[in-house]
């Protein structure tokens, strides 16, 4: 019986953890910039930062200047872009293993 109950245990640990990997690596679209030009969050340089609910989170595992210029007409600093992304937010921090920039939308 005891071994049942750990086996059980277990089991259901396991799936839990499984079912928050998966909700981990859904794709999300967010508002991406620079945090400190556009999300107005407080910092000494510009730095990538998407925004998720309303709330602004530095982004570590890509930075600013992975994904064009960031002070040109259509970059970070000028505008806020849309981004596909996979990640959680851990320490106020999004923490990202999946970032793809989409394109711009033509009027």
């Amino acid at each position: 019986m005891k071994k049942l109950l750990t086996f059980l245990f277990v089991l259901s640990s396991t799936l839990i953890l499984a079912q928050d990997k998966k909700e981990n690596s859904k794709i999300q679209i967010v508002e991406a910039s620079c945090g400190q030009c556009q999300l107005g969050l407080e910092g000494k340089s510009c730095d990538l930062a998407v925004r998720i609910d309303g709330k602004s989170y530095f982004v570590e595992g890509t930075n600013i200047d992975s994904h064009g210029d960031a002070h040109a007409d259509d970059g970070f600093c000028a505008s806020i872009r849309k981004a596909e992304v996979i990640g959680e937010i851990k320490d106020n921090k999004f923490v990202v293993t999946y970032f793809k920039l989409l394109p711009l939308k033509q009027h």
